[in-house]
């Protein structure tokens, strides 16, 4: 779960407008964002509205930032939550009402929205080294070719606890730390801007990476059947996770090791330190995903009672397959976590790959550590996202808040409350699993589609994992063509890959565009 915190693990020239006190918008008497929780100022609504232009794909398009913050409130019409998001608005249709409209956030839990909006889909996109560390600042923001906002209009929302977003009033931020806490606190600022921007009749899609993943499927079955009437015509999905046990290392639990090993076999191929190497990528994953679930899945279900001269030839062929040597494999029992695999891969060379994305490399501080110290993918990024946001949101959106913008918020991740009514099955309560959910949104609404990005060096959450949950959904065989699946040679953030940046905004935006049709 330590590395769902990333992502999950993710401007031109402004004119400030001034905020009329109608419904559909904030209060322009509001306060400054950092005012304390439980305060009377701290429930007032803040905004900023500037006005800018882009060029993409060869139109220029004019569009409406608006930096924010709504107020949530219980049932009791008392308000609980002040949550910031940034809607960026195309301002030169008549019609905005039937335009798509997109709501997008990162994972963690405790992560802000910032990868997604300054990594892949935002108007401004911040230049970060591929596959190596990026030097410190100043950093550069670019105007992004790849913004979504010829195809949708957007809205990065910050979970209670990230961003600028707290609690108020009595609440507490600890009252948002959940999955159905969460699921709710979203559902309510999904409704909220969809009734004050007169929305309801735009196609409406989700967006969301890692464990924003897990939470789309929740949110999207409960925003089509938990009394908001909000259903959706499309989930787009990157670095995905719907069963939080796919990615839980216990005793006695063979399952996360096969689904993990065909990862760790392209992370292998992708170094050049493997025997006998795949001609190419594609014929390496299709090797390593057939062995993973026949021989190798195999001798791992018959625990002890796997014979030696059988236990050798997987150790060998397990070998070939990720360049650990045999000896490594056999203590370990053939069962290598990533996080072992990260430290041991180029432990001769004195060097840890990430888990985020294998691609990358960095120093080790120890040659004995069982353990990766640190993850290369998400240093080597983090700093460039967190300064680049911080000036961007207050200089050029004219955003003003003495509060912290909290990029990751990690003590979220360990206060979160996973549990849910029912445990997910029939039986004892086991791992977070949200299968269900995204199953009965789409059997709710079977004009839903759901597109998932796999980047194909993601460690955290790898391509057979993917590909196990969605072959495993309790779906009726006529939905199952709703659901596309894309791959990029890239990791977590696979936005981070010029090229596959490219990519993902070509494929989401045709889903989009397909999915908008009547």
């Amino acid at each position: 779960m330590r590395r769902l915190l990333a992502s999950s693990i993710l401007i031109s020239l402004s004119v400030v407008i001034a905020i009329a006190q109608a419904p559909q918008q904030p209060d322009k008497d509001s306060t400054v964002a950092g005012s304390k929780p439980g305060s009377d100022s701290a429930a007032k609504e803040q905004s900023s509205v500037t006005e800018h232009s882009i060029r993409i794909g060869g139109q220029i398009i004019p569009y409406k930032a608006t930096a924010a913050t709504m107020t949530l409130k219980d049932d009791k019409g008392e308000p609980t939550a002040s949550l910031f998001y940034i809607a960026y608005t195309r301002s030169d249709l008549d019609d905005s009402g039937k335009r798509p409209v997109s709501f997008i956030y990162n994972g963690g839990p405790g992560s802000s929205s910032v990868w997604l909006h300054m990594g892949a889909f935002g108007p401004k996109r911040v230049l970060t080294t591929d596959a190596a560390a990026t030097p410190p600042s100043p950093y550069r923001l670019t105007e992004n070719q790849n913004c979504l906002l010829d195809a949708t209009d957007l809205v990065f929302l910050d979970p209670i606890g990230t961003g600028f977003s707290h609690a108020v009033g009595k609440a507490n931020d600890r009252d948002f730390w959940g999955v159905d806490q969460d699921v709710h606190s979203l559902a309510q600022a999904i409704r909220i801007y969809v009734s004050r921007n007169k929305r309801w009749n735009s196609p409406k899609f989700l967006i969301g990476e890692s464990y924003g993943t897990f939470r789309s499927a929740a949110l999207a079955n409960y925003l089509q059947s938990g009394g908001d009437g909000i259903d959706l015509n499309g989930i787009v999905m990157l670095s995905t996770v719907l069963n939080l046990g796919k990615l839980s290392f216990r005793p006695g639990e063979d399952l996360p090791y096969i689904l993990h090993l065909p990862s760790l076999a392209a992370a292998a191929w992708y170094h050049k330190a493997v025997k006998d190497r795949p001609a190419d990528l594609s014929t390496c994953m299709e090797e390593a995903r057939r062995f993973a679930i026949t021989e190798y899945a195999t001798a791992l279900l018959k625990g002890a009672r796997l014979g030696a001269a059988e236990k050798a030839d997987i150790v060998k062929k397990m070998a070939r397959l990720t360049g650990l040597s045999e000896d490594y494999i056999s203590r370990d029992n053939l069962r290598v976590m990533p996080y072992q695999f990260e430290k041991e891969f180029l432990r001769s060379k004195g060097l840890i790959i990430g888990g985020y994305d294998a691609r990358f490399t960095g120093a080790s501080n120890s040659l004995v550590s069982e353990f990766a110290e640190y993850d290369p993918s998400f240093t080597g990024v983090g700093p460039a996202f967190t300064a680049a946001f911080n000036r961007y949101v207050r200089e050029d959106l004219k955003y003003e808040s003495d509060r912290d913008y909290i990029i990751l918020g990690r003590q979220i991740s360990g206060g979160w409350d996973y549990r849910r009514p029912g445990g997910g099955g029939i039986g004892f309560p086991g791992s977070p699993n949200v299968e269900a959910d995204l199953s009965q949104a789409m059997i709710n609404n079977p004009h839903l589609r759901v597109q998932i990005n796999i980047g194909i060096y993601d460690l955290v959450t790898p391509f057979l994992e993917v590909e196990h949950t969605v072959d495993h959904l309790a779906l009726p065989d006529n939905l199952r063509s709703h659901i596309q699946l894309e791959y990029y040679e890239a990791g977590h953030m696979m936005y981070s890959h010029d090229e596959d940046q490219a990519k993902l905004k070509a494929n989401v935006a045709a889903f989009i565009e397909s999915g908008s049709k009547p």
